[in-house]
Formats: structure tokens, C-alpha cells, sequence
């Protein structure tokens, strides 16, 4: 089966070697090795060196110089919004505090269906609605390409037992605020 070795970023791709296009969610698009088929019908094997994500208009570069080009699918996400921008900036720091995956926007935020999560924004004071649009959620600071995921389900789903405490592996810098009012 042809290969796709490595990823041509959205800017560098040439529209006159693109030979088809490939429609993937958020979770297909952060995959090291897939097997995967063009809308125009092209089988071809995805096989990076190491997992890394996939934005909406990058492309795929086969063995024979060929492109195809990656879509983001629309999927079923949760859009959050809020009264004021203060809370949503209050909304995003406590999705943050979960380490689940979000993307965000000037005016909302959007999440993959997580009814515990969206049970705590809404006890917050959050409005949401289920939304059918591709899912761009932000990279990691710590995370980057380096650290990309291999494995069958997002980080988004692995962490609702996650105990913060010191043992944690990483820094909460709890009780050492100092508020200006």
C-alpha cells in the first residue's frame, strides 16, 4: 500500500499536487500510523515517524510526491459561552484545571460531550449547546508534537479521576496569591 511519510504544512501546500482529500475528526488527526481512504477513493497507509496533529488544510505527502490534503470533520461538540468575557476567561481556567481538551474562541468555548464537565460549567453559570463544527482544540504548552499521543482515545477522556495533590506530578502553587482589590 502507498505510504505518507510526512506532513506538509497548510501554507507549503501546492494545490496543483494535491491528489485527494481526506476528511478526519480530532482524534484521527492526532495518529502516528492509520490506514486511510481519499474521498476521491485513494487507499493509502498514514506512517510518521511519530504522532503529530494534523491541522485542517495541511497535507499528506505519499511516497510518489503526491498530496492529500487533510479536511477537519464537523463532529457533535459542546459550545460553552457565558454572560461576560470575565467568565468565560473563569470558565476556561477551571475546563483547563480538568486538562481536558478545548478549543477556544473570542466568544466561546468548545469541548467533545463530557456530561460532567458540562454539569460543572452550567453550575457556574454557563449556557451550552450541542454544535456540529470541526473540533480545533488548543496544543498543549508542555505537550507539543514531542509528546503527541499514539493510542486509540484522546487524553480528553483519561482524566476525570485525576487527584490533585502533591503527588501529581506537577505544580499547583495552591495558597500563595496575593489579590489587589
Amino acid at each position: 500500500m502507498l505510504r505518507a511519510t510526512s506532513i506538509v504544512r497548510k501554507a507549503a501546500v501546492k494545490a496543483d499536487k494535491v491528489a485527494d482529500r481526506v476528511v478526519l475528526d480530532h482524534e484521527a488527526r492526532h495518529k502516528r500510523r492509520a490506514a486511510l481512504k481519499g474521498e476521491g477513493g485513494l487507499d493509502f497507509l498514514l506512517d510518521l515517524e511519530k504522532a503529530a496533529v494534523l491541522d485542517d488544510g495541511d497535507a499528506l505527502k505519499l511516497e510518489d510526491g503526491r498530496l492529500v490534503q487533510v479536511k477537519a470533520a464537523p463532529q457533535r461538540l459542546v459550545e460553552i459561552t457565558a454572560a461576560s468575557p470575565e467568565r468565560l476567561l473563569r470558565l476556561a481556567w477551571h475546563i483547563g484545571n480538568r486538562h481536558t481538551a478545548a478549543e477556544i474562541s473570542e466568544g466561546a468555548i468548545y469541548i467533545e460531550e463530557d456530561h460532567v464537565l458540562v454539569e460543572m460549567v452550567r453550575g457556574l453559570g454557563a449556557a451550552t449547546k450541542i454544535v456540529d463544527r470541526p473540533f480545533r482544540p488548543e496544543r498543549g504548552a508542555y505537550h507539543h508534537e514531542a509528546h503527541a499521543h499514539d493510542h486509540s482515545h484522546d487524553a480528553a477522556h483519561h482524566d476525570h479521576d485525576h487527584v490533585h495533590d502533591e503527588h501529581c506530578g506537577h505544580d499547583h502553587a495552591h495558597g500563595h496569591h496575593h489579590h489587589d482589590h
